[in-house]
Parts: C-alpha cells; sequence; structure tokens
C-alpha cells in the first residue's frame, strides 16, 4: 500500500494540468469582456509604451555645469553722482558667472560718510523719542543704523546715535537708474552628462558667427544661449521696469529630455522662465548694501555707502535621460498580461454572481467530485472511481 502511494506520487510529477473552460454564449458578458481588453492594450501600448517609452531604461540625475557672461553698457547721470558709464564689471555680481547672478537696476547711494554723531532716521520705531530718558546711552538701535548716545534730537523725534554719518535715505528711486538693463544680453553655456549612459551634451551648438548675432526666441531662435534681460522677464509674466525699482527672483529653467535611442542631435534643451520670490505684498524685492572705504590725506576715513536693489537670476538644470533595455520592456508587458488576468476575474464576477442564470452559471462552472466505492466489501478488494458531472457549452441567455 505505501509503496503504491509513493509510486503515484512520483508518476504525478510527470503530470500536465490545464485548465478548463465553460464557453458561455452571453453577448453582455463577451461585449464587456472584450472591452477590457481593448482598454488594457490601448493603455499598455498608448501611454506604457508611447507616451511613457517604458520600454526604455531611464536615468534622471543629471549631472551639470552653467557658465553666465553678461554683457551690455549704459550711461546715467543723476543729480547726485553725475554721469556715469556703467558695464558688466559694475553690474553684475558675483563676477565668476557662475549660475546663479544679480543685476543692479537701481540703487541708493550715501557719499562721504564718517564715523559721527547724528539723528536716526524716523523710519525706525525703536529710535524714536521724547526726552533722552528715551535714548539709553550704548545701546544699539534695533533694525538701525548705529548705538544710541543718550540724547534726544527733538527736531527729528529721534535719538542721537554714534554712526556713519549721514545715515541712508530710506526709499529707492521711484525710476530705476539702470532701467536699460532690460536690453543687457546674457550667454548661458550648459554642459550636462548622464553618467549611465555615458552620454554627454552641451546647449551651445554653434560658436561661430550665428552666436556672436543671435538672441533667443522659441520660434526664430530656438537653440540659441544668449538671452535678452528685458524678455526673460516679460516671459517669466513681469514688466521688467515695474521689477527693477525694487528687484525681485527670477529662475531659468534648463529641461532635458534625451530619446538616446534616437539621433544624438535630437537630445536639446527647453527653457522656460519664472519669478520666484513673492511679489504679493510689500517685502517682495532683492537689494543687498556694500561699501568702498577711502582715507584723504590727512588719514581720516570714509566711506560711500551703495545700497542696490536689482533682479537675481537662478539658472536651474534638469532632466531625463532614457534608452532601450529589454529588462523595462519584459517587466511591463508582463505587468499587461496581469492585467488581463484581472479583467477576465472581473467578468468571471459579473458572469456568477450579478447576473439573471447566475446559478446556472455557477453549476456548470464547479464540478462537485464524489468517491464512490464499488464492486468489493473488504478492505482493500474494492475499486474507487470519481462520479464528476461533465461540463457542456452553457446555453445562450434568453
Amino acid at each position: 500500500m505505501a509503496e503504491g502511494t509513493w509510486k503515484s506520487l512520483c508518476l504525478s510529477v510527470f503530470d500536465y494540468k490545464t485548465e478548463k473552460y465553460v464557453i458561455a454564449q452571453n453577448k453582455k458578458v463577451g461585449v464587456l469582456f472584450r472591452c477590457i481588453q481593448l482598454a488594457v492594450l490601448g493603455y499598455i501600448i498608448g501611454w506604457v509604451f508611447i507616451t511613457k517609452k517604458g520600454y526604455q531604461d531611464t536615468e534622471d540625475s543629471i549631472q551639470s555645469s552653467v557658465m553666465t557672461k553678461l554683457k551690455g553698457v549704459t550711461l546715467t547721470n543723476t543729480s547726485a553722482n553725475g554721469p556715469r558709464l556703467w558695464d558688466a564689471v559694475d553690474y553684475v555680481f558675483p563676477p565668476q558667472g557662475g549660475s546663479v547672478f544679480f543685476v543692479i537696476t537701481n540703487l541708493i547711494q550715501t557719499p562721504d560718510q564718517k564715523l559721527g554723531h547724528c539723528p536716526e532716521s524716523s523710519k525706525v520705531p525703536d529710535a524714536k523719542c521724547r526726552t533722552d530718558d528715551d535714548c539709553n546711552p550704548q545701546e544699539a538701535v534695533v533694525a538701525g543704523n548705529g548705538i544710541k548716545t543718550g540724547h534726544c534730537i527733538h527736531e527729528t523725534g529721534t535719538c542721537e546715535i554714534y554712526a556713519w554719518c549721514p545715515i541712508e535715505k530710506p526709499s529707492p528711486p521711484i525710476n530705476p537708474i539702470l532701467g536699460k538693463a532690460e536690453n543687457f544680453t546674457v550667454y548661458i553655456k550648459n554642459s550636462v552628462r548622464f553618467s549611465k549612459f555615458s552620454f554627454s551634451r552641451s546647449n551651445v551648438k554653434d560658436t561661430g558667427v550665428y552666436l556672436k548675432n543671435c538672441t533667443y526666441d522659441e520660434i526664430n531662435h530656438p537653440y540659441c544661449p544668449v538671452f535678452r534681460l528685458g524678455d526673460i522677464v516679460s516671459r517669466a509674466g513681469h514688466d521688467f521696469q515695474e521689477m527693477a525699482i525694487k528687484g525681485g527672483v527670477i529662475g531659468i529653467l534648463i529641461e532635458w529630455n534625451c530619446d538616446l535611442d534616437r539621433s544624438y542631435s535630437k537630445c536639446i534643451p527647453k527653457y522656460s522662465f519664472t519669478r520666484l520670490d513673492d511679489n504679493s505684498n510689500n517685502t517682495s524685492g532683492y537689494n543687498f548694501r556694500f561699501a568702498k572705504y577711502y582715507k584723504n590725506i590727512s588719514g581720516e576715513e570714509y566711506r560711500t555707502l551703495t545700497k542696490v536693489f536689482g533682479i537675481r537670476f537662478d539658472v536651474m538644470v534638469n532632466g531625463k535621460a532614457g534608452k532601450f533595455n529589454i529588462i523595462p520592456t519584459v517587466i511591463n508587458i508582463g505587468s499587461g498580461l496581469a492585467l488581463l488576468g484581472a479583467g477576465v476575474f472581473f467578468c468571471d464576477l459579473v458572469l456568477l454572481y450579478m447576473m439573471k442564470k447566475s446559478t446556472v452559471y455557477r453549476a456548470r462552472k464547479f464540478e462537485s467530485v464524489k468517491k464512490v466505492k464499488k464492486n468489493g466489501t473488504g478492505k482493500g478488494d474494492g475499486k474507487q472511481i470519481i462520479e464528476t458531472q461533465k461540463l457542456t457549452d452553457v446555453p445562450a441567455e434568453t
């Protein structure tokens, strides 16, 4: 008995098992099943393989280098400073030409400041006073310009301070001094590399006469890496002259989407522009201060304080490259076949549990198996046979 059991078990390893199918001639379920198949095939072919290129191995960890160079000259003439010629050395910070650069568009200049005593600005709340008792000596003015001396200047209603005098004017000119900076140009050289595919690319296609005469335009010159500052701001949805008064921050986005199954010359960048700072309130803008120090013949130190307003440009680079690979292709095909199986499962649920004749379909799909003992009364002298109900085609539903 045991020997026969082990023999049957060993022989069953070589058996092949397959499913039996019930053909249900039901047009509603049949149409539903075909619609699900078409939807799955459309998703796999249209979305996974054509739109998302699911047959490709991709890399989005881009290695990037950005170099910038500004050009432009303008002449200003103000009552405080007289005529002055501005070039890139004067209005660009920092001068190294990195991915972030600042262009001066407006300024407040306070020349010939010397260390001494003068009244604090009336715009500073901590400096307001009525008597000397309101000005504690040796106390720094909060958000102010110097140290309190202990005296209250009644003409201004503010404390006297020890500072670089005279103090700075509180507001920038209404008309930007370097408003013509909108005609300046910036040359942006961007080199990228996708290490997984050992692929490198630059946004500069021609370094000859074309590069010296072109300016970026989406239609006429989409591959020119020379940009007019006024065009950058307008493409970000803002007016350059208005933004130049108090400054702001503009983002220059360079997007690389490279299909390496095509010609490498088709791998070209796309540019977009956006404003990054919040311009919805009075605190918007971008500014900072710097000073240049001098000494007169007697050795007395003085300085020229400059508060500059301008536009900071941030060049940001991202992208993705893809190339055919058999592994993601097989994985996505397998996922699609699994979705087709889910369609079969859903149609089975509809057929077996939601149709009017669901009990008939269940009776045909599921067999009841019974063991019947015949031709024997003693132990081991009988034969067991399996009695099953044979499957036939289920007639069409009326």
